[in-house]
């Protein structure tokens, strides 16, 4: 047998070897002791996070569309008539006088976000849907009771979650799923002996609720706050017992099972947002789950989830310490990184949670997905633009999950309206903007202060996140729903960009550079600008994408023309004395040097236009990098993580995903500088919990195994130093194609390009192949080129491997 087939085959047995032996999943040998050790289960819809506990068991109840407030005209009027002082203050060089009047005149009317606390404000804040809590009886006092072998888990290979331990010689079992298929959350309790089953069910939440209890049914119901008269959102829980043995009682609001063999707990949930026939529906939902038998509905439940998670996998070879509990992994991972295990299983996990809180025709998952346990969630649990939103949604395309994109185009085409109207109140412009918040509400207006409000590009970004689907799956239908929302995006910049004095370049003004500031000439601080290079970066990808937008679609030539005219008039990247990209269009000096953000590198990444073919930007974005520093929030963490996949530096990337997943404890404080890891639950920790850390810490990882960047497809571009063998399969790549690839001795042996679009893709030959063998329809053909051209039709595979 040839030497490379052979480690082809060693490799793969390898590999097969170790995912059979270790599946994906969480686990822990104690309940929870705090809500982000809870391991969380969600359908895209509802969501249930069970703590696991013995005696007294919590699981909290979500459903991705309970939100207080309501909608809001928050748009300031007159604000336009005080566009041009601004303007004229900024090129002045008076930025904090600029400042003084946008305090009073450019930001939004009313209290807006109320600095993150809108739960009884218009603005709103996502709620908790309530807890479910079980109280267990033994027969014997709960004091003395000695549980063994417990064991909590979280499979993300079947999205079912279990709890299991042993009191006097008896086993009990927990089971708890949110159905793919049947809408409705499931909770199976057993035994290993029969009539063990003994315990109380509540309903509750922290305010704005009634409970009722009626033969094996408990009803939850009420109503959040609007911010102006109390009559909000409504909303329905519903939860059946269907016990087999014994009898079930219901008794002061609660359920108490009594001595049953086994005991399924459906809930059914639902809210009145776009649905006022929502109770029947959480009727309806209920009965159709009552009448299934409970062996199928799981088996179900898995097949569906399974057609999602399942088109996508990585293996790294090697250590793998399964053997952990999952808090304890992180605790060893801190000292001992070869755990090639826990990176995979992150990578997953991010996948994971995308499915899980993202479905068509609802929302996309916000700061915190679909998961919260406060009324009062951190950030009112809501949408900003100027990076969380689009870095949950950073691992969509990559990770062979594109179908989830429609929640996110949903809510950014309920936008525009609103968005019309902002642009008009503020400078009198054609199109839609949104500053830097959105919410249930459509909220598009500026921020309360105007210090992070001013931000006026997260609109644009929002083009470049839905433009990145069309890249993946070239899918002309969409692009043609898509095209009037990149067109409004477009015009509104077009008419709302100003010369600057000093060069004549087009720039954004105001804005600012995400929640950063900078030090003027004369010491004072300040953060509102004109033409932050992020914006500059932004809107020079919109012109672009719009344009090829015009050419694919053949519409709007004159249009198109003045978007290609416009582009080369805005300010170009700057590399400023000390080396650095420079932030501002002016060399200021950093308030704070190792600032979260680092939004003037967008341009690497999210965006391409600084890349290795630019070798100069590339070294200017590597000093900012290093200059920021490795430390920072979790987001900032998997951003940074993403930043130097994409300059090819796979060790710096890996130390970055080191400290994205070191533990950390809730502790109730907010941590902007260096507090950023993973709680027990692998939950990314801001700190507090914000799971955009979890999205981009997936996508980096993709981005550390195959990138498609320059219309090039590059293998293996970031490996760090302990990824010596491995696999990858249905990630994809630019054009429309899934990509699979495996490896060994850090040397790629051999890919599989399955094409889902007509086209010539290209393939940078791996540095270390001397030949490359291209499989193709049973024919066989050999190349050295450094690029390799194979012309695709959809449906076809190819398979190319690496001599070395």
């Amino acid at each position: 047998m040839p030497r490379c087939l052979s480690l082809l085959l060693l490799l793969f047995l390898v590999i097969k070897t170790n995912a059979q032996q270790h599946p994906l999943r969480l686990w822990y040998d104690a309940p929870a002791a705090y809500w982000e050790a809870s391991v969380p289960l969600g359908n895209g819809r509802l969501g249930a996070m069970p703590d696991g506990g013995i005696v007294n068991e919590n699981i909290v109840l979500n459903d991705i569309t309970l939100w207080s407030g309501a909608p809001q005209n928050a748009d300031l009027p007159g604000a336009y008539e005080y566009l041009d002082t601004i303007q004229h203050l900024l090129f002045a060089e008076k930025n904090v006088e600029a400042q003084e009047v946008m305090a009073s005149h450019f930001i939004c009317k009313g209290v807006g976000s109320a600095r993150a606390k809108s739960a009884d404000e218009p603005y709103g804040s996502f709620q908790l849907l309530g807890n479910l809590g079980i109280q267990y009886a033994y027969g014997t006092d709960t004091a003395i009771l000695k549980p063994v072998n417990y064991k909590r888990e979280l499979s993300l290979d079947n999205a079912l979650a279990t709890t299991t331990f042993t009191i006097n010689n008896i086993t009990y079992n927990r089971e708890y799923f949110t159905s793919f298929d049947d809408d409705v959350i499931a909770i199976k309790l057993s035994a290993s002996q029969l009539q063990k089953i003994n315990c109380t069910l509540t309903l509750n939440r922290p305010e704005r609720f009634e409970t009722s209890a009626t033969g094996t049914t408990l009803l939850m119901t009420g109503q959040l706050n609007n911010g102006t008269d109390g009559k909000g959102m409504l909303y329905k829980v519903k939860l059946q017992v269907q016990a087999n043995g014994g009898h079930v009682t219901a008794v002061n609001n609660s359920l108490q099972i009594k001595n049953a063999n086994s005991a399924i707990i459906y809930i059914s949930a639902g809210t009145n947002y776009k649905a006022p026939a929502y109770a029947a529906k959480v009727d309806k939902l209920l009965a159709n789950a009552l009448q299934k038998n409970y062996t199928q509905q799981k088996a179900t439940h898995i097949k569906k989830y399974q057609q999602l998670f399942q088109r996508a996998s990585v293996t790294l070879a090697g250590n793998n310490k399964d053997n952990l509990p999952t808090d304890k992994r992180l605790e060893a991972f801190v000292s001992d990184s070869t755990d090639n295990g826990l990176p995979a299983l992150y990578f997953q996990y991010g996948r994971y949670l995308l499915i899980g809180s993202a479905r068509a025709g609802l929302l996309p998952p916000n700061l915190q997905g679909l998961w919260s346990n406060t009324v009062q969630t951190v950030w009112n649990g809501d949408y900003h633009l100027n990076i969380n939103i689009q870095m949950n949604h950073w691992p969509l395309e990559v990770t062979n999950l594109p179908m989830l994109n429609d929640p996110f185009f949903g809510l950014v085409n309920g936008m525009i309206a609103n968005g019309e109207k902002t642009a008009q109140a503020y400078y009198k412009a054609k199109g839609w903007v949104a500053f830097v918040l959105t919410n249930l509400w459509q909220f598009t207006s500026p921020g309360e202060n105007y210090t992070w409000g001013s931000f006026n590009t997260g609109s644009a970004w929002l083009c470049q996140m839905l433009w990145s689907h069309y890249e993946y799956t070239q899918d002309t239908a969409y692009l043609r729903k898509l095209y009037p929302i990149l067109k409004g995006s477009a015009d509104f910049y077009l008419s709302t960009l100003v010369k600057e004095p000093t060069h004549g370049w087009l720039v954004t003004a105001p804005s600012n550079s995400p929640e950063n500031a900078f030090i003027l000439p004369d010491g004072r601080k300040a953060n509102v600008c004109e033409g932050p290079t992020m914006d500059n970066q932004i809107i020079r990808y919109l012109f672009s994408a719009t344009a090829a937008a015009c050419d694919r679609l053949q519409v709007d030539d004159e249009f198109k023309q003045a978007l290609q005219k416009t582009i080369v008039q805005l300010p170009p990247n700057q590399i400023g004395k000390d080396g650095r990209l420079m932030e501002w269009l002016k060399e200021y000096q950093e308030a704070e040097p190792h600032h979260r953000h680092v939004s003037h590198l967008w341009g690497l990444y999210p965006a391409s236009e600084i890349n290795m073919n630019t070798p100069e930007l590339a070294a200017a974005a590597r000093k900012t990098l290093e200059g920021r520093g490795d430390e920072g929030t979790g987001w900032s963490l998997a951003w940074k993580m993403n930043l130097w996949a994409r300059l090819h530096d796979g060790d710096h990337a890996f130390l970055i995903l080191q400290r994205l997943l070191k533990p950390v404890r809730p502790t109730g404080k907010l941590n902007f500088t260096n507090g950023g890891g993973s709680y027990a639950n692998l939950f990314c920790a801001h700190p507090p919990y914000q799971i955009d850390g979890n999205f981009g810490g997936t996508a980096g990882i993709a981005e550390m195994l195959l990138q498609s960047v320059d219309s090039t497809i590059e293998l293996l571009p970031a490996l760090p130093r302990g990824w010596n063998a491995g696999q990858f399969a249905g990630l994809c790549v630019r054009g429309g194609a899934e990509v699979s690839a495996a490896w060994s001795d850090r040397q790629v042996r051999e890919m599989t390009i399955k094409a889902t679009n007509a086209r010539t893709f290209v393939i940078r030959k791996p540095k270390t192949a001397k030949n490359v063998q291209i499989k193709k329809n049973n024919k066989v053909s050999n190349t050295s080129n450094a690029t390799i051209r194979v012309n695709m039709r959809p449906g076809e595979t190819i398979k190319l491997v690496f001599e070395v």
